[in-house]
């Protein structure tokens, strides 16, 4: 399996998830288009789109680095159209960035949940329809969402519904799509960690901060399976990383803890 040549538009890509994502791809030498808002060093927060372009290119790959608002349509439609004239064709598109605020109805700010939904479902749906064009001349389309398998246990929703609600919006938004697109030969699936990922969303927003994170896998695992899932041809199906590797014929995943082996993990958010 190899991405080798392909090109892959990845938002939210200067840190975290989306980061080792595009450095999976950049060892097979793929092209990667780093699309995020970061393109100046964060006071707390590793990465920027810059960065994370030479890493790219150090680990064998090519870069465009993109200042990209994902909320903003305008802003969406120019990145994708320049790194399709960059590199001559978009072979995926990985709908990574996030936002997220665990709080309940009563407790939230409107304008929080604004924020939440346009970067995560609004999103996806203005990403996904911007880069329809160019995934249709490729002979190997494919769009991934960052979203989790719909599990309605009522757990998930008192908590945190309006962010439940945008999460599974993306997962639903990745079931239409995979319908809509399989004519055009386009796969369409959704990925999300069993295990929390140590990223700034759970040191910041999750449980107990760096508590959380010694309890955590390492953004590689997801990385993995992305790879995996762009690599192949399958659709309309919500994964979980360890799904598609075990499906890959790993058995093991001690190489992705944090903590030191046997430390007792914790399950992401929507998983039992």
């Amino acid at each position: 399996m190899t991405l080798a040549g392909k090109t892959l538009f990845i938002t939210g890509a200067s840190r975290g998830i989306g980061r080792e994502i595009a450095l999976r791809a950049a060892r097979d030498g793929a092209n990667i288009v780093i699309a995020a808002k970061s393109s100046e060093p964060h006071p707390k927060l590793s990465g920027t789109i810059h960065s994370v372009a030479k890493e790219v290119e150090a680990t064998g790959g090519r870069a465009l680095a993109l200042k990209v608002d994902v909320r903003d349509e305008a802003s969406v439609t120019e990145a994708l159209r320049t790194s399709a004239e960059h590199f001559g064709g978009i072979d995926a598109l990985i709908n990574n960035a996030g936002a997220i605020r665990l709080t309940g109805v009563e407790g939230i700010e409107v304008s929080r949940f604004d924020l939440i939904h346009a970067v995560n479902t609004r999103a996806v749906l203005i990403c996904s329809k911007a880069a329809l064009p160019y995934l249709k001349k490729s002979s190997e389309g494919h769009i991934l969402n960052l979203s989790p398998p719909l599990n309605l246990a009522l757990k998930w929703f008192a908590p945190h519904a309006p962010y439940t609600l945008t999460k599974y919006g993306m997962s639903m938004l990745t079931l239409g799509m995979s319908e809509e697109f399989k004519k055009y030969g386009v796969c369409v699936n959704s990925l999300w960690p069993t295990t929390l990922i140590a990223t700034a969303a759970v040191e910041f927003e999750v449980g107990d901060g760096e508590e959380s994170l010694k309890a955590a896998r390492t953004p590689a695992i997801m990385a993995e399976a992305a790879h995996a899932i762009l690599s192949g041809r399958r659709t309309g199906m919500l994964f979980t990383d360890e799904q598609v590797l075990r499906d890959q014929g790993v058995a093991s995943f001690d190489q992705y803890q944090v903590g030191p082996s046997g430390t007792l993990l914790l399950k992401d958010l929507f998983i039992d």
